[in-house]
């Protein structure tokens, strides 16, 4: 078992992965391609009727209908609108303009909102996963300067103030975080949408999550993460936890507590590249966004702690790593995997 010191060490000749035009235009194929294809579909919708039994995916979700399902679709968009942001002349920008202006009807947006509304059981589509990257895509159009991304921002601003009341209300009544590694986990949600609520300046919003946020996870102490990964985990828990928290409290408060959050046997454990057997496999290629999401994880809470911090410095080699390791992987060929991964790696490579 490697010592943390030795770790440090061992990633001093680490490799770093950035984001190119070139490694732009590849992964922005992915959702050009998979934003219209509406079939295999997961719609995780409740058939109440025999009416709605018969409904396509793109009846219920005119924008957000394709890539297997809503959230990779919401995220797709995310990332597609992130490209076109960093790089506004990129060779493919007509087809991502085309997309995008596609999906940002109004009459489709409004119907994406109104689902939440026109069927029972309805309130709960989503939570919390799908309604964070909803979030961050409002969050980068509304901090995009340009003229076409202001039109679209205005036009998701239904979807948008929905997905907010809803969260809002579900804030309220929340009585325990969920701890998973897949699409339920409450801190994954809660950065997205604290950033959100910062961007747009809802203080109301921002203290409901910031207040949550402590009286989940504060005091938290030797988290078990040298269990982790479960096998179809995307998400770390603890390093979610960890990213929250790294935004909530001042950094001598936040390296306290990251000092009594991981153990030495945890942070050995969480270092360590997971294992893909199978890409074909829709549940364990989550372990490939596994490495891309503990990469943003860590980078962000190396971001937080004093540069000669010992956790941060490892941290931040280990993420260098883990990007190494996954983005080669995510145009493998598997559908499984290119309808969603390459968000992860855009978000990755941005942070």
């Amino acid at each position: 078992m490697l010592s943390i010191l030795s770790a440090i060490l061992l990633f001093q000749q680490s490799y770093s992965q950035s984001l190119t035009e070139d490694l732009a235009i590849k992964f922005a194929r992915l959702p050009l391609h998979c934003i219209a294809t509406e079939y295999p579909n997961k719609t995780s919708h409740v058939i109440n009727n025999e009416k709605e039994a018969v409904m396509s995916p793109s009846d219920l979700h005119p924008s957000f209908y394709g890539c297997f399902d809503w959230h990779s679709s919401v995220h797709g968009h995310w990332m597609l609108l992130k490209l076109l942001r960093q790089y506004p002349d990129i060779s493919i920008k007509d087809s991502i303009i085309q997309v995008l202006d596609n999906s940002f009807q109004e009459e489709k947006i409004n119907t994406e909102a109104d689902y939440y509304n026109r069927f029972d059981n309805s309130n709960t589509y989503e939570r919390t996963y799908g309604w964070a990257w909803l979030l961050k895509l409002d969050e980068e159009l509304f901090s995009y300067d340009n003229p076409m991304a202001r039109r679209w921002h205005s036009v998701l601003q239904p979807l948008t103030n929905r997905i907010v009341e809803l969260w809002k209300d579900y804030l309220l009544k929340q009585t325990y975080p969920n701890r998973t590694g897949v699409h339920p986990n409450t801190a994954f949600g809660l950065v997205f949408a604290l950033d959100w609520a910062r961007a747009l300046e809802d203080r109301e919003f921002e203290s409901a999550i910031v207040n949550k946020s402590k009286d989940f996870y504060l005091d938290n102490r030797a988290t078990p993460a040298y269990l982790e990964p479960d096998g179809t985990d995307f998400l770390s828990p603890s390093l979610e936890i960890a990213d929250l928290m790294s935004r909530i409290l001042p950094q001598k408060e936040f390296e306290k507590w990251l000092n009594r959050f991981y153990e030495k046997r945890s942070l050995e454990n969480i270092i360590k590249i997971p294992v893909v057997s199978d890409r074909s496999d829709l549940q364990i290629v989550h372990l490939d966004g596994l490495s891309l999401s503990r990469a943003w994880c860590m980078r962000g809470i190396a971001k937080a702690l004093p540069p000669e911090n010992k956790t941060g410095i490892l941290f931040e080699k280990s993420a260098d790593l883990f990007l190494q390791q996954a983005v080669p992987n995510i145009t493998s060929g598997n559908y499984s995997g290119e309808h969603w991964l390459a968000s992860f790696a855009v978000y990755a490579l941005s942070h």
